[in-house]
């Protein structure tokens, strides 16, 4: 009997329970793939994918209505619905409050963040101009001259903005894009380290270091100075 049972559970798997509006849902992005649809294309009007598909409007409408807000259709006047060139953030800039996410989703998009940061590097080189050296000075100078970098918020905002131009200058605007939305994040980690029993430790290579790296180093070892800059959020991985 025993052996029977395992064997059961290996071969099958249990019913999924699915809906009209997910069953029409998955009938539509099928239809807008196998049709090869460009942005801008006009859909059917929702009685003729309704009377097609034999299932109610309002099914249809509900479908349609998940695929509007992953940005993958949307309305336009005197066209109806149109397909959209899907938006990759649409979906993630919308939830992205700490409120919403809780500590663990917080704590998991500053990881990525890292990740990010520290591999970049090839992107930087590739797409490097004269005038971003001199923009990264001016925001590291102004740091270093500032007296309220004492305290973290201060110090959170030329992270902030010595970071945002590396996104900025990676001339992917993907990145750039999801640097904004991480502003939620970095908010978060100033209010962990706020309630910090000593002062975080700092990594041994500064804004100014790293920039010294992007003018005369190479792409492996601004990546390797940016982990050693990271270090004391990397640490916190362990915590």
């Amino acid at each position: 009997m025993k052996k029977d049972a395992a064997k059961l559970k290996k071969d099958l798997r249990p019913i999924q329970v699915v809906t009209l509006t997910d069953q029409v849902e998955q009938s539509l992005m099928s239809y807008l793939k196998e049709n090869d649809f460009k942005a801008g294309d006009p859909l059917p009007k929702e009685l003729d994918l309704a009377d097609h598909l034999g299932v109610s409007r309002n099914i249809v409408r509900e479908a349609l209505s998940r695929l509007r807000m992953l940005g993958i259709v949307k309305s336009k006047k005197r066209k109806g619905m149109i397909y959209a060139e899907p938006d990759l953030l649409g979906s993630i800039s919308k939830i992205m409050d700490p409120d919403l996410l809780g500590q663990e989703a917080m704590k998991d998009l500053f990881e990525l963040r890292l990740v990010l940061e520290t591999g970049m590097s090839d992107l930087l080189y590739a797409r490097l101009k004269p005038e971003n050296i001199e923009e990264l000075v001016d925001i590291a100078t102004r740091e270093a001259n500032d007296p309220e970098c004492v305290h973290i918020a201060a110090r959170l905002g030329y992270e902030i903005e010595f970071h945002g131009k590396l996104y900025e200058m990676s001339g992917n605007g993907t990145l750039a894009r999801f640097q904004s939305m991480l502003l939620p994040v970095f908010n978060y980690m100033m209010e962990v380290e706020s309630h910090l029993t000593k002062e975080p430790k700092r990594g041994n290579i500064t804004h100014f270091d790293l920039i010294e790296t992007l003018q005369s180093g190479t792409a492996a070892e601004f990546r390797e100075n940016m982990r050693e800059h990271l270090t004391p959020h990397y640490e916190r991985l362990h915590d």
